[in-house]
């Protein structure tokens, strides 16, 4: 063991591990409560509020890509972390300061525009902030390793398992919050949680050394033609940015096109800088990181349902119980991250000290093959729900961990990849790029939430047994997409290995 390492790792990925735990409560805390408070506070229709947490998704995944660039040319990962807490401190605070509450009035709905236009100005820090922070501090996790290290799956996914700690608790305490005591507190909650991150990152700083430094340093104290440091000035225009960012929250139908032409433009990029400089040993591994990127959408897209559609058919049809917040139960998978994330540490290291362990395609296989799983889990419950339209709880259960153990076999691994196969030049950028196409996941999740949508206006309501029908209908088809699209990439799975010369 290293003089610097602590239980078999390095020291800083605790540091690390617990400012992206607290973030992490910030960020789920909110997500817990987002998809209830647009249809219960602000009336919003099932279709329109899955299209702005999509939209929310989808900026939050997207960002990244702007941060990690800045990170590798100016700011480096210190700085950009940093600036990106402080940001979500804004952010999460400010989602505490309630709109006044929707309601009815002759037949049409009445919103306040003042608090719904403050809700997506808050969306949009916490939005910026999550693009400064993400993909850095994932990034930074990888740097503590060398290329080789057989403890970088493993380091992976205890920081995972760290990130789930945070979700975990602040599912359960903001969601039973916010619908028990009222919505400004389970959100307030989450914004202090965001506080004790920003100061954990900047007390446990020392133990980085000398990794995530500007690359820089002389270029940040040039003055700009503002008379300000080069350094101030992309704290300035990250500012500014925020007004664009706040406009594109309200343009849901454009953000695809948006994301569509951004997409092609950074793969385009990335294909003319393989061709132009890397050799034929690292091109192969950073196509077959695309290749499996691509999979990733559907993943995370499918994933994504729980704090929107699945959310909503839990309250709906779903036998919780009358105490209990339908947004608790995503708590589920953070829990189930807690409990099986070391012993998927223990066996991905056991087995590869062995050269046994499966290879990254298949990890990903196994990973869309156990999410369309969870959803047939839901298709069975459905045809056993009571007369209400009401599933058992234990089915609901069953498809959290298939959907988790899924998500152990493709994120933390997917992270670790992309740390592996990069060429140090564009590292930040290429986890930018797996952030992504997450953010892609996320804008598609919302329109697929949006074909389960129970849209009702009014004192009127739909029976349990008519949401079934509709949740169940679409549940099977997302199923049958899923493991349609496993079982290919597990077939491909060999072939994409074989170009992939740094992972096993």
């Amino acid at each position: 063991m290293k003089r610097n390492d602590l239980f078999g790792h390095p020291s800083a990925l605790y540091v690390l591990f617990l400012t992206e735990m607290w973030e992490r409560f910030s960020y789920y805390g909110m997500r817990a409560l987002l998809i209830l408070y647009l249809t219960k506070h602000f009336l919003f229709s099932d279709g329109e509020a899955g299209l702005i947490y999509g939209s929310y998704v989808a900026l939050i995944y997207g960002l990244p890509l702007l941060g990690g660039i800045l990170a590798d040319r100016y700011l480096g990962m210190r700085k950009a972390v940093t600036f990106g807490a402080i940001l979500l401190v804004f952010g999460h605070l400010s989602m505490a300061v309630e709109g006044p509450m929707a309601f009815y009035e002759g037949g049409e709905i009445n919103r306040s525009q003042f608090g719904i236009q403050f809700l997506y100005l808050s969306l949009s820090f916490i939005a910026v902030g999550v693009g400064f922070l993400k993909a850095n501090i994932s990034t930074l996790v990888g740097t503590l390793y060398d290329r080789e290290d057989c403890r970088r799956d493993s380091g992976f996914t205890i920081f995972y398992m760290g990130i789930n700690i945070g979700a975990f608790a602040a599912t359960l305490l903001c969601a039973y919050l916010g619908e028990t005591y009222g919505w400004r507190y389970g959100f307030g909650v989450a914004g202090v949680g965001m506080v004790i991150g920003l100061l954990t990152f900047y007390l446990g700083t020392p133990l980085l050394g000398k990794i995530g430094l500007p690359p820089n340093p002389e270029l940040l104290l040039r003055k700009s033609f503002i008379g300000l440091n080069f350094e101030k000035c992309i704290y300035l225009f990250s500012i500014l940015f925020l007004i664009f960012v706040w406009v594109l929250m309200q343009m849901a139908q454009s953000l695809g096109i948006i994301l569509i032409i951004l997409g092609i433009a950074s793969v385009g990029w990335i294909i003319w800088f393989c061709l132009r400089e890397c050799r034929k040993a690292e091109r192969d591994n950073i196509y077959s990181m695309l290749l499996l990127m691509a999979f990733s959408v559907l993943f995370w897209a499918l994933f994504e349902q729980a704090a929107s559609s699945i959310t909503l058919f839990t309250d709906r049809n779903v036998n919780i119980g009358k105490d209990i917040s339908a947004g608790m139960f995503q708590a589920l998978n953070p829990m189930f991250i807690i409990l099986s994330a070391p012993l998927f540490a223990f066996f991905w290291t056991f087995m590869g000290k062995r050269k046994i362990e499966p290879s990254t395609p298949v990890k990903f296989a196994l990973a869309i093959l156990q999410i369309g799983a969870g959803f047939y889990i839901l298709v069975i419950g459905s045809a056993y729900a009571d007369s209400e339209g009401k599933v058992a709880l234990i089915f609901l259960v069953m498809m959290y961990f298939l959907h988790t153990t899924g998500e152990l076999c493709l994120s933390p691994v997917g992270l670790s990849m992309v740390t592996k196969l990069s060429v140090g030049k564009i590292m930040g950028m290429m986890m930018g790029v797996w952030f992504l196409s997450s953010s892609f996941a996320g804008y598609v999740s919302g329109w697929i939430a949006g074909l389960m949508a129970i849209n009702v206006t009014g004192s009127e309501t739909v029976s349990g047994i008519a949401s079934l029908q509709i949740y169940s209908g679409v549940f099977e088809k997302l199923a049958f997409v899923s493991l349609t699209a496993g079982v290919f990439l597990l077939i491909l799975s060999p072939t994409i290995r074989k170009k992939m010369t740094s992972v096993s």
